[in-house]
């Protein structure tokens, strides 16, 4: 992806001024090899409590409530837009046919928010359908953890491979997903079904290390050896472009540690999602810095989400300043992985916790709001206020009783998801749309980008 051009900054200082208009509809050496799994990695996830009964009227009036105020959203805007102008004038190359061979990428850091796929899955398909689809992009390994899932591709795993890594930690050469899979006996197989024409897969290099073989449509495209000095490994193969089913299969009794697969088109956005249930934003603290900057950096994103802060708003222990400071640990090192990349701190969501008799705001979501807000700024990322844009502090009330909320007041059902990522879009579209008549004005060029005569 090309670096932006020195007079981009024009562009900045242009559309921090404009006013938003709405828009309608190296490294450590890895630890010996994994003990046994001992539990299966698609337990039983905990039941959601259901949500009070509601009568169809009071349902109907809830949602119009909820509609009012997220109509709104685009008028409470992005702040400090002038840190989106390197994603806008990449969608802009992309849109007027300015090819480099490549998809234009986006990675969304999250908790259980993005891990569901509804959000990030429904900004994919907006984006896509306006862009062009580039494919999955990075999709974990397996089914590293319970409810995992790509609305986009399919995977699937054998018994033989243990999780690592996660929201309990572990080694931290978990990668840029924050989990990883370890196997140590042959015939261990990882599947993905998923279309595109460039396959990368991440793996880890470890001393005595095993070897798998890659398969397209039941052909061996690769085999591939771990055994190295420790660090991050890829494998690479051109594909025609179409679906494609993948197989990764373990060919001896040694140990392998791997990420995730990469298949994407060579145009077109992708949108790819790295949420964790019950993830904060310092799991990426804990992660190698070497491995995860390597991994983030083969990926060359042009924007960058960081959306967490429910997990966080429930904890007791966390300030203003304490949490500011995780942060800007967070986007130093988001920063020096992707210098030329967009970020976008999305503020938390509304929430309750749900008591025997009632429901209450966590006390500690307005804390963690302004922290993020503050490391946003101060690190030149843009801020979007989620909370806000769903109709602020006790909002959380009203998406539940119009069937956009869950029964445990904290996370949204799929329709809520894809409200979320709807609103998300068109503010982003919003900016975009006064970037490009901005960018005309200054830069003298018509709607495909060719230069136009001006006096």
């Amino acid at each position: 992806m090309k670096r932006i051009l020195p007079r981009a900054a024009l562009l900045a200082l242009a559309l921090t001024a404009a006013p938003l208009l709405p828009q309608s509809s190296s490294t450590r050496q890895s630890s010996a090899s994994p003990k046994k799994k001992t539990a299966n990695p698609a337990a039983r996830r905990r039941a959601v409590p259901k949500p009070p009964p509601v009568s169809p009227q009071a349902r109907a009036e809830a949602a119009a409530t909820v509609e009012s105020r997220v109509r709104l959203a685009p008028e409470t805007g992005i702040e400090n837009a002038a840190a989106m102008v390197p994603l806008y004038e990449l969608m802009y190359r992309l849109e007027n046919h300015v090819e480099n061979g490549q998809p234009l990428r986006v990675l969304q850091f999250g908790d259980s928010h993005t891990a569901a796929d509804d959000w990030p899955g429904q900004l994919r398909a907006r984006f896509q359908q306006r862009f062009g689809p580039g494919g999955p992009g990075f999709v974990q390994a397996g089914r590293p953890y319970a409810g995992f899932r790509r609305l986009d591709a399919k995977s699937s795993m054998s018994r033989g491979w243990q999780t690592l890594g996660g929201i309990r930690g572990g080694d931290g050469f978990d990668g840029i997903a924050g989990v990883s899979l370890a196997a140590t006996r042959a015939g261990e197989t990882l599947t993905l079904e998923a279309e595109g024409e460039v396959l990368e897969f991440y793996y880890w290099k470890q001393p005595g290390g095993g070897s798998f073989s890659i398969e397209e449509n039941g052909s061996i495209i690769g085999e591939v050896s771990t055994d190295g000095s420790p660090g991050p490994g890829y494998f690479r193969a051109e594909l025609p472009a179409g679906p494609h089913s993948l197989l990764l299969r373990t060919m001896h009794d040694a140990p392998v540690r791997v990420f995730g697969w990469v298949l994407e088109r060579r145009g077109g956005i992708t949108w790819e999602t790295l949420g964790l249930n019950g993830a904060q934003a310092d799991l990426l603290l804990k992660q190698d810095p070497a491995l995860l900057k390597d991994h983030i950096a083969r990926r060359n994103p042009a924007l960058i989400l960081v959306a967490y802060g429910t997990n966080e708003s429930r904890r007791r222990d966390w300030t203003v300043e304490t949490y500011q400071q995780t942060l800007d640990a967070v986007l130093t090192l988001l920063r020096e992985a992707a210098p030329v990349a967009s970020i976008l701190v999305v503020g938390a969501p509304d929430q309750f916790i749900r008591t025997r008799r009632t429901a209450v705001p966590p006390s500690g979501t307005d804390q963690i709001l302004e922290a993020q807000r503050r490391a946003a700024l101060a690190h030149r990322c843009a801020f979007w206020n989620l909370r806000s844009a769903m109709g602020g502090p006790g909002a959380m009330r009203e998406w539940v009783r119009a069937g956009l909320a869950q029964g445990d007041y904290v996370h949204l059902t799929a329709a809520g998801y894809r409200l979320v990522g709807d609103t998300l879009y068109e503010l982003i579209m919003g900016q975009y749309g006064i970037f490009v008549s901005i960018r005309n004005k200054i830069l003298g060029e018509n709607g495909n980008g060719s230069p136009v005569k001006t006096h």
